[in-house]
């Protein structure tokens, strides 16, 4: 049965230190919705309808009995954000590097999509890409 409207996303990120990792998305220019933060959970707002619950781990261990992956060594999965420009994309990397990130890699430019990828302080792994469709091959 087919859905009619949006959906909201609701990722969910274990993470180690809450109060480090909001420091960190805040100075990328990222806004938590109060309602859904405490002292185990944080709720980033990416826009009107995807949210990233970044959730200390043992709170994150009540809704999965998985074993948590080592981020550093271990992909869990990319999560890609998009970006109003290409100086955009290098803004958000270059900050998150500058707060406790590290580049995921070199920037890849594919003419009509720019992205640029960061690790946060936990180990997930970010895209920040800024597409052109306009420029997009026919």
């Amino acid at each position: 049965m087919a859905m009619t409207g949006s959906r909201k996303l609701f990722v969910n990120l274990p993470v180690k230190d809450l109060k480090r990792t909001n420091a960190f998305f805040t100075k990328l220019g990222f806004t938590f919705d109060a309602r859904f933060c405490d002292d185990h959970a944080t709720c980033m707002v990416v826009s009107e309808e995807a949210f990233v619950m970044l959730l200390t781990e043992a709170r994150f261990q009540d809704f999965s009995k998985k074993a948590l992956c080592d981020t550093h060594t271990t992909a869990e999965g990319i999560f890609a954000l998009s970006a109003s420009s290409r100086e955009d994309v290098d803004r958000m990397v270059r900050t998150a590097v500058a707060s406790g990130g590290s580049t995921a890699g070199e920037p890849q430019d594919h003419g009509f999509m720019y992205g640029w990828s960061f690790f946060d302080p936990d180990g997930h792994h970010w895209e920040v890409i800024h597409m052109d469709l306009s420029a997009l091959p026919h």
